[in-house]
C-alpha cells in the first residue's frame, strides 16, 4: 500500500504552528497579521474558497477583512480598492479572488497589487524573484506541495519530476521550484496538452505533479512502480448519489494508480488544504516584515 500524503492533517499542524507564532508576536506587543480579501460577484467556488480563508484566519489568530462587490463594479473602482489596501497600514497582505468578471482585466488588477502585500505571489515582481531564487512570496499551491514533500521526507534531489500543466498559478511556478537547489533540486520536465511524448515522460518519472484539470487523466499505464504522485486537480464531477450533486475528482485515477505508488495525495484532502495554509504562512511572513 502507498503512503497517503495527508494534506488536511499537515495543514492543521502548520496552522497550529502559525497560531503559536502569532501568540508570541502579540505577547511582544506587536500587531496581529491582517489578511484582506476582495470578492467580486457570487461565483460558488470563489465564495467557498474565501469563506475557508476567513475560517483559516480565525484558526491562526489573524485579523481578516472581506470586501465584497457586485459583478457590475467597474475596473477603475476595483483598482481604486486595490490602491486603498496598498496604502492601508493595518493590512499586511491581501488577495483579489479570481476569476473576475469578463469586463475587468485580471492582469492589470494583479499588477496593481503592491509586491510586499501580494501574498498570493502573482505579481510580476514576486514571480521574477521566485524564478531567480530571491526571497519572495511563492504562490500558495506550489509552496504547499513543496512543504508536503519536505514534511513527508520524500527525496526530490536528482529525481526525475514531470509537471503536468503550465498554468501561471501552479504549473510554471511548480516547475521552477522543483528545479531550484533550495527546494526540489530535481530534473524537471513540463508536459501540457501539446506534448507528443507525455505518456512516455510520465512512465520515466520518479515524481508526477498533475495540475492539468482533467479528471482521471493520469492512468495506471502512465506510472512506473514506486513513483510519487501529487494530484492538484479538483474538478466537480456530477454525482447524483452525493448531497450536493457532485464529487471532487483529481487529475489521477486514484483507484488504479495508488497501488503502484510509493506515496500519493488523495482528492479531496491532499493538496487543497495546503493551499490556504500557505496563504496564511505568506501573510505571517508579510506581517513579520512590517512589524
Amino acid at each position: 500500500m502507498p503512503q497517503i500524503i495527508d494534506g488536511k492533517a499537515t495543514a492543521a499542524i502548520i496552522k497550529a504552528e502559525i497560531a503559536e507564532e502569532v501568540k508570541n508576536l502579540v505577547a511582544q506587543g506587536k500587531k496581529r497579521p491582517h489578511l484582506a480579501a476582495i470578492l467580486v460577484g457570487h461565483d460558488g467556488g470563489s465564495e467557498t474558497y474565501v469563506r475557508n480563508k476567513v475560517l483559516a484566519c480565525e484558526a491562526c489568530g489573524f485579523e481578516s477583512s472581506l470586501i465584497r462587490y457586485e459583478e457590475d463594479i467597474t475596473e477603475q473602482e476595483l483598482l481604486a480598492c486595490v490602491d486603498r489596501l496598498n496604502a492601508d497600514p493595518e493590512v499586511d497582505g491581501f488577495i483579489v479572488q479570481l476569476p473576475l468578471p469578463a469586463h475587468i482585466d485580471e492582469q492589470k488588477v494583479t499588477e496593481r497589487i503592491a509586491p510586499e502585500k501580494d501574498v498570493d505571489g502573482f505579481t510580476p515582481i514576486n514571480v521574477g524573484k521566485m524564478v531567480i531564487g530571491l526571497s519572495c512570496f511563492i504562490p500558495a499551491t506550489p509552496k504547499g506541495i513543496v512543504e508536503l514533500l519536505r514534511r513527508y521526507n520524500i527525496s526530490t534531489s536528482g529525481k526525475r519530476c514531470v509537471v503536468l500543466g503550465r498554468s501561471n498559478i501552479v504549473g510554471k511556478p511548480m516547475a521552477m521550484l522543483m528545479m531550484q537547489k533550495a527546494f526540489g533540486d530535481a530534473t524537471v520536465t513540463v508536459c501540457h496538452s501539446h506534448s507528443v511524448t507525455l505518456k512516455e515522460e510520465c512512465q520515466q518519472a520518479d515524481i508526477i505533479i498533475a495540475a492539468i484539470g482533467r479528471p482521471g487523466f493520469v492512468t495506471a499505464d502512465m506510472v512506473k512502480p514506486g513513483a510519487v504522485i501529487i494530484d492538484v486537480g479538483t474538478t466537480r464531477v456530477p454525482d447524483a448519489s452525493r448531497p450536493k450533486g457532485f464529487r471532487l475528482s483529481g487529475d489521477v485515477d486514484f483507484e488504479h494508480v495508488a497501488p503502484l505508488c510509493s506515496a500519493i495525495t488523495p482528492v479531496p484532502g491532499g493538496v487543497g488544504p495546503m493551499t490556504i495554509c500557505m496563504l496564511m504562512l505568506n501573510t505571517l511572513q508579510a506581517a513579520c516584515r512590517r512589524n
